[in-house]
């Protein structure tokens, strides 16, 4: 080695890219609201919500019944309830072509889960609509589970809880998904003569024929903030009336200020206000409610 490479700093050693440590996937997440970078296991912690702004993050039906639902008692209704094809529909792709890649995205059957189960100690039968699994769309699947959550509601004499996120009915079902609208606001009318109670939950989005069938059916009707709530999206309303909507329209304060929701509720703490609720309507004693 000659003098002058003595006098030279050492060259900095190349690397294989193919052995670079990668930052793995899905470790960050950057709120679309206030654009903070959040380590996703805090926010997870956190039930989705951001720490800083407090925009609610969109989640499973499952995650959130992991929240919700006490951690013992758990049971799920209606699961061997699976879609079929009986208009033999076809659009750019067959019907079950599109059930398949829901079912290998999401990891779910259909779009809704039920479970029994408790939150605080008081039993409750509880819907959750999965939003990635076509759209949360309403078909017949759906419709049958949310019936037989409501009966097995009544069966036990607890109250029935459904948080929705949904695009509204299933358009591959045709007149068979339309027919769950009557189907569920009938069993729901079974579980009110049983003086039972009914929780909804709106949360972002809910759509189309859910928000016109059961979602605001609700003894008491409960919404996140700044969900999207409507039947038709605002887009489309102001290209067909031709007017310029007011700011906020069809979200959960806007909705308030109308009368459509009864109070909304940040979802770190609907379980214990549900469950106080539940305690009310049943006139149970205010010490019913164990935390």
């Amino acid at each position: 080695m000659s003098w002058l490479e003595k006098l030279l700093p050492p060259k900095i050693q190349q690397t294989d890219p193919a052995d670079r440590r990668s930052v793995p996937e899905g470790l960050w997440v950057k709120c679309p609201s206030c654009e903070t970078v959040l380590y996703n296991t805090d926010l997870e912690e956190n039930q989705n919500v951001c720490p800083k702004c407090s925009h609610h993050h969109r989640i499973t039906a499952r995650s959130r019944l992991n929240y919700f639902l006490d951690s013992e008692g758990r049971y799920e209704i209606g699961q061997e309830v699976v879609p079929l094809d009986p208009l033999k529909f076809k659009d750019s792709r067959k019907y079950p072509e599109r059930i398949k890649e829901a079912m290998a995205n999401t990891g779910e059957t259909d779009a809704l889960v039920v479970m029994g189960g408790s939150i605080h100690s008081i039993n409750v039968v509880a819907a959750c609509f999965e939003f990635d699994f076509m759209g949360g769309s309403m078909g017949s699947v759906v419709g049958e589970r949310f019936v037989r959550g409501v009966h097995t509601a009544i069966d036990q004499k607890v109250p029935f809880i459904c948080f929705t996120a949904t695009g509204g009915a299933r358009m591959q079902e045709g007149l068979l998904s339309l027919m769950q609208m009557a189907k569920t606001n009938a069993s729901l009318t079974r579980l009110a003569k049983k003086g039972l109670p009914f929780i909804s939950v709106l949360t972002d989005p809910t759509m189309g024929g859910v928000s016109a069938g059961f979602a605001f059916m609700g003894d008491l009707v409960i919404a996140e903030p700044k969900a999207l709530i409507g039947f038709a999206g605002p887009r489309v309303i102001e290209s067909t009336v031709r007017v310029t909507l007011p700011e906020g329209f069809q979200r959960s304060e806007f909705l308030q200020l109308k009368g459509a929701v009864d109070f909304i509720c940040d979802r770190r703490e609907l379980k214990k206000s549900i469950a106080e609720t539940c305690a009310m309507l049943l006139k149970q004693p205010a010490d019913a409610v164990s935390t």
